[in-house]
């Protein structure tokens, strides 16, 4: 790994360090301190917002909070998403036809207004932002599931399960799935970065994480009041996001550009050759 690279490991693992640090111990972000009322970084770590509440306190339950949130709609759009992408692929027919349309009509609304959409429909919630994140955020990971398992299921070994009369689920999990583990290992890092973003952004609209919860989002939403008399509300979880989604954007660029034999990440280990997308 280069400089880049190590550094938004360091940056992703000290985020998580902070997430788990706020789910184990316990932490008052809700306690109210009146005499501390919008008090500048100084005397205290990164000061206090307009109720008197600890910003730090808020910040690390806001890390575990976005960053379990980021974890559980990536993983439920990464298990629907695969499986739909290599089911339709495999079979192709009416299935892939069928599978291909979904993703065209999903794809043409933009994802986070579509979320929006979504999350204004079903009510304001941590539930209501995971489900409206994981129905538009499964579509990236069928479309590359789809074209990757396209290409490998011409492989000789693939063709050779297909005649020796293997079922085609254990061939999809046995010999394609580990083949597209790599690049969808790089949409991952893309999807946690975006979703990120999207869940501050419904938190921010009210339609995630609600208060008193801390949420990155709305405690930008809260400190947008303050901007000019106490902006260190809405820099330091601003600072948050963007330190993060900076990190998993640059990780992703470093393992897509080893899977393409660049060295920009040289000393990580070279990935079996895999077809180009299609």
């Amino acid at each position: 790994m280069n400089g880049a690279s190590r550094l938004a490991m360091l940056v992703i693992l000290a985020w998580a360090v902070v997430a788990i640090w706020g789910s184990v111990v316990p932490m008052s972000p809700n306690e109210i301190d009146l005499t501390r009322i919008l008090e500048r970084p100084g005397r205290t770590l990164f000061g206090y917002d307009d109720l008197g509440r600890a910003i730090v306190s808020r910040l690390v339950i806001g890390a575990s909070t976005s960053l379990g949130i980021a974890l559980l709609v990536v993983g439920i759009s990464a298990l629907i998403g695969v499986s739909v992408g290599m089911l339709a692929a495999w079979y192709g027919g009416a299935v892939d036809l069928i599978a291909v349309r979904i993703i065209d009509v999903f794809l043409a609304f933009p994802g986070v207004l579509l979320a929006i959409a979504l999350a204004g429909a079903l009510g304001p919630g941590i539930g209501s932002a995971v489900f409206a994140l994981a129905a538009t955020g499964w579509v990236g990971f069928a479309r590359l599931a789809r074209a990757q398992t396209l290409v490998v299921r011409q492989h000789d070994h693939v063709q050779v399960a297909i005649a020796l009369g293997t079922p085609g689920t254990t061939i999809l999990r046995r010999h394609v799935l580990p083949l597209i583990a790599a690049p969808l290992l790089v949409e991952t890092t893309f999807a946690l970065a975006a979703v990120i973003v999207a869940e501050a952004s419904l938190s921010f609209l009210g339609l995630g994480v609600q208060t008193p919860d801390a949420s990155w989002g709305n405690m930008i939403r809260d400190g947008a009041a303050y901007l000019l008399v106490a902006p260190h509300m809405v820099m330091v979880p601003g600072l948050a996001i963007t330190s993060l989604v900076i990190a998993f954007n640059v990780l992703g660029d470093c393992l897509q550009q080893d899977l393409r034999g660049s060295t920009f990440c040289s000393s990580m280990p070279e990935p079996a050759p895999r077809a180009s997308q299609q």
